[in-house]
């Protein structure tokens, strides 16, 4: 399939069979949505790097772009934006002129998976794409993980062992590198309407980050 370039898959990857089978049926189902895997989007030097979990079925696998076009992207675009990480509050379509500013938004997988449940080993395989786009950072960049998954995503390409780093809400691990790993609960639709995150409590981490890169 190529090596990882800038962090992005082919777009006929086959490295998780059941992914791009599920990527098939899907082109036979939705034939005018992206059905690929999912480019991060942004600076590609970036000082904060968001990452999430993988593309939504009828978000980004539809829209093509990383957290748009489902309820999770509602939160996360507004609170960009309110930190001064995007030049407006909510992302519509790839083609809609949103710039990212000193930032850039990626998954641990590429892929739509079936219930929005990577498996282990898919989650695996795609670690080399997310590995090159941490290495593209520059010095004390900020990484920020959306959920436990994304957490333990990133710690593997960093070859760093998660019992050092558990993860938490609100949580910031400093790196060997210098970059700075923070935490968050994922700003899915779940996690928002029962209330485990809160704007406030997305906001707090956005002013951390924020906060730490202005040192």
């Amino acid at each position: 399939m190529g090596a990882a370039t800038h962090g992005e898959a082919p777009p006929d990857c086959r490295l998780c069979p059941r992914l791009a089978d599920y990527r098939a049926d899907n082109r036979q189902r939705h034939p005018a949505y992206h059905n690929a895997p999912v480019p991060a989007f942004g600076e590609d030097q970036a000082r904060l790097l968001v990452v999430g979990l993988a593309p939504g079925l009828h978000g980004a696998n539809r829209t093509g772009r990383p957290f748009t076009g489902d309820h999770a992207g509602l939160l996360l675009y507004q609170t960009l934006h309110a930190h001064g990480f995007a030049d407006r509050p909510a992302s519509i379509a790839r083609d809609d002129g949103l710039k990212l500013v000193g930032c850039r938004i990626t998954n641990a997988v590429r892929c739509v998976p079936p219930q929005n449940r990577p498996e282990t080993a898919e989650v695996r395989r795609c670690n080399p794409y997310l590995a090159a786009e941490i290495a593209a950072l520059p010095p004390g960049a900020a990484i920020l993980a959306l959920g436990q998954i994304a957490h333990a995503a990133v710690l593997q390409a960093l070859g760093r062992k998660p019992a050092h780093h558990p993860f938490a809400h609100g949580a910031r691990h400093p790196l060997p590198d210098g970059r700075t790993l923070f935490d968050s609960y994922h700003c899915s639709r779940y996690n928002t309407q029962t209330g485990r995150l809160t704007p406030a409590m997305f906001h707090a981490v956005f002013a951390d980050i924020r906060r730490h890169l202005e040192v």
